[in-house]
């Protein structure tokens, strides 16, 4: 019974956590040495069910104290479900000028989520793939420990 009533309140708990309008998220483990190699691709499948409505995508990052720059740079490569590949470079802002780290903080970690496609739409439905690697300077990255994707439509 009691693993039940735990079983429970975490699924609540994980379900109360994401908005309603949420149709995709997912963070993915960088390195177990807390650094991110150039090296280091992550790959994200979304399936898109709607292409009339459009989306607010999100990148987060997940990065520890120490961390060097004011920003990490990606690349992210956006292949339909037909085919066509798109390639963009974001800058993701994790440090203030007066070298405050933005985010939300967890003892030493700290997670940052950016906005990097308001009111994004899609051509087609179907699987987006989306590989995302760090296109900073410097190789490796470090203190960088997950990179993530967050997909929500956009309510009127």
């Amino acid at each position: 019974m009691r693993r039940l009533i735990t079983f429970l309140a975490i699924s609540i708990s994980l379900i109360a956590c994401h908005p309603e309008n949420r149709v995709y998220v997912e963070h993915q483990e960088l390195s177990p040495e807390v650094e991110w190699l150039k090296k280091d691709v992550r790959e994200f499948k979304v399936p898109i069910e709607d292409s009339s409505v459009e989306y607010n995508m999100s990148l987060s990052f997940r990065y520890a104290t120490g961390y060097q720059f004011q920003t990490a740079i990606v690349k992210v490569t956006e292949t339909s479900p037909s085919g066509i590949e798109t390639v963009k470079d974001y800058t993701l802002k994790v440090r203030e000028e007066n070298g405050d780290y933005i985010g939300e903080p967890g003892f030493d970690i700290w997670d940052s989520d950016h906005l990097v496609e308001p009111n994004k739409s899609y051509a087609e439905t179907g699987t987006y793939t989306y590989v995302i690697e760090q296109n900073t300077p410097v190789d490796p990255l470090n203190f960088a420990m997950e990179i993530g994707i967050v997909l929500d439509k956009v309510v009127e």
